[in-house]
């Protein structure tokens, strides 16, 4: 088999695990919802392709997405250099979403954590902190792992790190559209 035939056949099979996550995602867009509804934030995290995700989502949250509509408040917490660096050098890099959360957030809020593994510290670490403080937690995830645990909700795709960014983008899209409607 090449390679052309199977990424498509690990992608199709992402996408039957997909199809059987209706309920788990529902539970998240009803999260997200209420707290846009009540004026709160969604505050979103991730480590690398995650960190495009955190931003991807963000950016349509914000601009839009299908609709012309107002925007939406949502802040990619991946994407300060300056507050990440700073973060990462005075404290650690494990507290670089979590001290964020502690500044910017408030209880009503949501934080979205994306983790390919289930397991990023850093993630870990905002989801606690976020927890202290009355904020709702949502883990993207692509294995079972100790943020799965933690969500208020979750939705956790099995496979490949591409594979499963793959199926992550199309819930970001997938979550835009709902809130936007």
């Amino acid at each position: 088999m090449d390679i052309f035939d199977r990424v498509l056949e690990e992608h199709q099979k992402s996408l039957e695990e997909f199809k059987r996550k209706k309920e788990q995602i529902f539970k998240i867009y009803k999260i997200l919802n209420k707290a846009l509804s009540r004026g709160n934030k969604i505050l979103i995290c991730g480590n690398g392709g995650s960190a495009a995700d955190a931003s991807h989502m963000a950016a349509e949250l914000v601009g839009r997405f299908v609709k012309e509509r107002k925007g939406l408040c949502a802040i990619s917490l991946s994407t300060d250099t300056s507050i990440l660096t700073s973060v990462s050098n005075d404290y650690s890099f494990e507290l670089v979403f979590a001290r964020q959360v502690e500044a910017i957030g408030k209880e009503g809020d949501v934080l979205v954590g994306f983790s390919t593994s289930g397991k990023s510290k850093n993630v870990i670490k905002a989801f606690e902190k976020a927890k202290s403080m009355g904020i709702k937690t949502v883990g993207i995830l692509g294995n079972p792992g100790f943020i799965e645990k933690i969500s208020d909700a979750s939705f956790t795709i099995n496979g490949t790190t591409a594979r499963v960014q793959e199926i992550h983008s199309i819930l970001i899209h997938m979550l835009c559209e709902m809130l936007e409607e």
